[in-house]
């Protein structure tokens, strides 16, 4: 046999050499690729299909419905909190307020009291100062008064001592 009816193959009365077979081999395993991964594909888009068809779409809404209703008592519980803690925080300040007027007023009361108390403190002091310098005077003028009567006894007696030198 020739080289040439070595490498020759008939397929389908068609005749096939060397080269030619190895393109054959490799259309032919390349169509069975191609043909294996579509089959796959095909089984892969089956089995979703059964997914999908399983799937139960009222079961998905009714949970989808829930959570809106879940989400909107949460929204509407949230808006609660917001408007109680802004009414409480308005409720704060204006005691706030209050306490503050409180202050202001008790430190204007205790000012005016305390300016009272220094102006009756001056004026008692004053009076004091009156009444003991009036003592004073009224004691020296006593005791100068008194000194003086002294003296006078004294030297009335000693104007008789010495007038009478014998009578003591």
């Amino acid at each position: 046999m020739s080289e040439e009816e070595k490498t020759t193959i008939e397929f389908g009365g068609m005749t096939f050499t060397g080269g030619k077979i190895f393109v054959l081999l490799t259309a032919l395993s390349t169509l069975g690729g191609i043909a294996w991964g579509g089959f796959e594909v095909y089984k892969d888009y089956m089995d979703m299909k059964e997914i999908i068809a399983n799937i139960d779409t009222t079961e998905i809404a009714n949970r989808q419905k829930q959570i809106e209703i879940k989400l909107e008592e949460a929204i509407e519980y949230t808006r609660d909190i917001k408007g109680g803690l802004r009414d409480d925080i308005l409720s704060i300040e204006k005691q706030a307020d209050r306490v503050e007027d409180m202050v202001r007023e008790s430190e204007e009361r205790v000012r005016k009291q305390v300016e009272i108390a220094e102006g009756r403190f001056e004026n008692k002091r004053d009076a004091l100062q009156n009444d003991y310098d009036q003592a004073k005077e009224a004691l020296r003028v006593d005791t100068e008064r008194k000194l003086k009567d002294l003296e006078d006894r004294l030297n009335k007696r000693l104007q008789r001592a010495l007038d009478n030198p014998l009578a003591n």
